[in-house]
């Protein structure tokens, strides 16, 4: 296919493709479909760097080498063999391939990649006299290939490393929320990044960064290594310029608060390391507080909280009373829309509130409902068991 026009996927959590969409759009990219847990798009290398620089809800970004119909391992390796592989790499670079396997003749998923993998190796042995090495944990060529039924696709992962990683995090959290879900939930949500923003129970600050890092226009990636930037075909000079570029348009500060607590010291601690880390301490704020008691320095007119619902730091018998502790600061922010990621539709009715809209989202493996509250509007109080009279 023409260097102009290639076809990428990128993949991202389940309910927010239409994020990814806008965002795609955004950067120029072409022919945008979305796809269940993905977005298909068409563009040239520069929107390949640009989505890897700057997409806040994708996983990856992949370009379509070759794809076909296969029925046999004869036909895989055939297939892989047609790709012009010293155009991408010689024997001095090292390869992995991570394969995907559904409903196909050939049922094992390590057996497909080292298919795949033989066809590459005798290519280029063939090609250079010598062959390139296999490096499961940095690959200078990260490849995937998805099999499904009959058709085949591989692809090159232009990132290597997770871009949900943006290397803020001081350690790995036990809360399974993401930074891509959580810049995903501020964008399906539709937050005008204009006005103050709060979570009474923030844990490691991660929606609290993501909004930060939007609203500031910090590019997500600019503090990370991206695979392609090992390529053969990179452009350096371009990519130079798109780096200069991101920097110049991040802003210093911002005109509104971001604002978060935690009752648990050890999550506060957490937090404040990951918002220095990420580099937003001048536009964040964390306070220890319990979400029943804690009055934020500036009436928030959006709250966004990952409340605990048996998934994370938090879980077991006082889940019911974390959930009305949250009631009670939504029910004192009048006036504010809140969005409430829940994993159990048991506990929403702790919040004493009716909901106005629900997403249905996956925060990794959990099915969960991104659930819209409209403070002041069809509010209902808590009843003197501290629940709502109806479900959430």
């Amino acid at each position: 296919m023409p260097a102009t026009d290639r076809t990428f996927f990128s993949p991202c959590g389940p309910g927010f493709e239409p994020a990814l969409a806008e965002e795609l759009r955004a950067i120029g990219a072409s022919e945008i479909a979305e796809k269940r847990g993905g977005v298909e798009f068409h563009g040239d290398a520069s929107v390949a760097r640009k989505a890897c620089l700057w997409l806040r809800t994708a996983i990856r970004v992949q370009e379509l080498l070759w794809k076909g119909p296969v029925r046999g391992p004869r036909e895989l390796y055939a297939g892989a063999a047609e790709v012009d592989w010293p155009k991408f790499l010689d024997p001095g670079f090292t390869l992995a391939v991570d394969a995907s396997v559904r409903d196909s003749e050939i049922t094992h998923s390590g057996f497909a990649a080292l298919t795949v993998k033989d066809a590459i190796v005798d290519k280029l042995r063939d090609h250079f006299g010598e062959r390139p090495s296999v490096d499961t944990q940095d690959p200078d060529l990260p490849l995937k290939l998805v099999l499904r039924r009959d058709e085949a696709l591989l692809y090159r992962d232009w990132a290597g490393e997770s871009l949900h990683k943006r290397g803020y995090r001081p350690i790995q959290v036990k809360s399974p929320l993401n930074e891509a879900t959580a810049a995903g939930i501020l964008m399906l949500a539709g937050w005008d990044r204009k006005t103050p923003l709060a979570d009474p129970m923030c844990g490691s600050a991660t929606l609290l960064i993501e909004a930060a890092m939007w609203a500031a226009e910090r590019a997500p990636g600019l503090n990370r290594r991206f695979a392609f930037e090992r390529w053969l075909d990179l452009d350096e000079a371009a990519w130079g310029k798109e780096r200069d570029e991101a920097k110049r348009r991040a802003k210093a500060r911002l005109p509104f608060a971001l604002m978060g607590a935690d009752r648990h010291p050890g999550a506060v601690a957490l937090a404040r390391k990951s918002v220095v880390a990420a580099q937003v301490e001048r536009l964040v704020t964390i306070e220890q507080a319990d979400a029943k008691d804690w009055k934020p320095a500036v009436a928030p007119a959006a709250v966004f909280t990952n409340p605990p619902y048996g998934e994370r730091l938090g879980e077991g018998d006082d889940l019911e009373e974390s959930w009305k502790a949250l009631g009670n600061f939504l029910h004192r922010c009048e006036g504010a829309t809140a969005f409430v990621l829940c994993g159990n539709s048991a506990l929403t009715k702790f919040l004493g509130l009716r909901a106005a809209k629900k997403w249905p989202v996956m925060n990794g493996p959990i099915d969960c409902r991104l659930v819209k509250y409209e403070i002041g509007k069809g509010r209902r109080g808590l009843g003197k068991d501290g629940t709502g009279m109806g479900e959430g």
